[in-house]
């Protein structure tokens, strides 16, 4: 028999991808998204897929999608640099994780065999001047935007679960990017986007590093964690460690075009991102940038996946192998030209 697998924020950039990564190995896939999500990046319906309508801050239409389920995804989070209502990442990314270990107790006799959780290296906090493993936990004493907070408090209340015996995962993607949705999960699109139609002159950011994750590389780390995984231990599915910089180089030498000349200093993105915001408070549309993200480019969140790749065969692809995969896709989406 098939295993009957939900995944929650599968609407989502990385939710989408894990979809159709599970559909193609052979499992049943419920798919658990809100009435107002896009399903654009969704399989097709009928077969083993279906669809499950609800909100991870809704507890009754989480319980209601458990069931009859074998394995739970927790993909479901607020990924944003900055809102309006920054209230509003603690009811989801905490409030959606503690619903779902809720729904876990409530139908733990039935069928549930595993949750993986889909944390962020953001709960382990920054890196500067080393590189990271699973063993880092978040100091607390300071957040640079309260996602982050939200994902490390998420974090403490996983790793407390698994302690009680609840047979949790959870996974820590870096930076995630490949194709897919071009949003603010898939930053590097975005800014390769910006970058490419003239609105990004610069480099941005230090010389610090970032882990960078193809999205389809972390889909397949989230099903190697279900078959492979330990509950309660850490797994970092993150890849490797390089500077914006580094990607606007990478993209400028697969498309034989010119490299920035000039780093934008923070200070001025910072202007930037408080009129972006000042911007935002009166369109509804949120900003590309923000403070809180100008905070993230002055530190270093560099981490290794060892752990990953022994226990998980997590195999991440190179940065210039992915980016040669994503800038032809841009292209023929006629989101950039070169």
């Amino acid at each position: 028999m098939k295993k009957v697998v939900l995944v929650t924020g599968a609407s989502g950039y990385l939710g989408g991808r894990l979809c159709h990564a599970l559909l193609d190995q052979g499992y049943s896939v419920k798919a658990f998204v809100r009435k107002t999500s896009d399903l654009s990046a969704l399989p097709d319906g009928g077969g083993a897929f279906q669809i499950a309508y609800g909100d991870v801050t809704d507890y009754t239409s989480l319980l209601q999608a458990f069931s009859g389920c074998h394995v739970i995804f927790h993909a479901a989070a607020l990924v944003e640099p900055w809102i309006p209502d920054p209230s509003r990442f603690c009811s989801v990314n905490v409030g959606g994780l503690k619903n779902v270990l809720k729904a876990y107790k409530e139908e733990a006799a039935n069928t549930i065999e595993k949750i993986v959780y889909t944390s962020s290296f953001f709960a382990l906090g920054s890196t500067d001047g080393y590189i990271a493993d699973e063993n880092q936990v978040h100091s607390a004493k300071y957040f640079s935007t309260e996602y982050e907070k939200s994902k490390a408090i998420a974090d403490k209340i996983a790793m407390e679960a698994a302690a009680e015996g609840v047979p949790i995962v959870p996974v820590y993607p870096g930076v995630i990017y490949g194709r897919g949705k071009v949003t603010t999960g898939n930053i590097v699109a975005l800014m390769l986007v910006e970058r490419f139609n003239g609105r990004l002159p610069g480099y941005m950011g230090q010389e610090n590093g970032f882990s960078f994750s193809h999205v389809d590389d972390v889909a397949q780390g989230h099903i190697a964690a279900m078959e492979k995984g330990r509950p309660g231990e850490r797994y970092l599915l993150t890849g490797e460690n390089a500077s914006f910089k580094n990607v606007f180089d990478l993209a400028a030498i697969i498309t034989q075009t010119a490299k920035p000349r000039f780093r934008i200093p923070l200070f001025l993105i910072e202007v930037y991102g408080w009129l972006s915001v000042l911007v935002s408070r009166i369109t509804g549309k949120l900003p590309f940038i923000s403070p809180p993200t100008v905070d993230v480019l002055r530190h270093q969140w560099a981490y290794s996946c060892e752990k990953a790749k022994v226990e998980l065969d997590y195999n991440p692809r190179s940065l210039k192998e992915g980016l040669l995969e994503v800038l032809p896709w841009l292209k023929s989406l006629g989101l950039i030209k070169y």
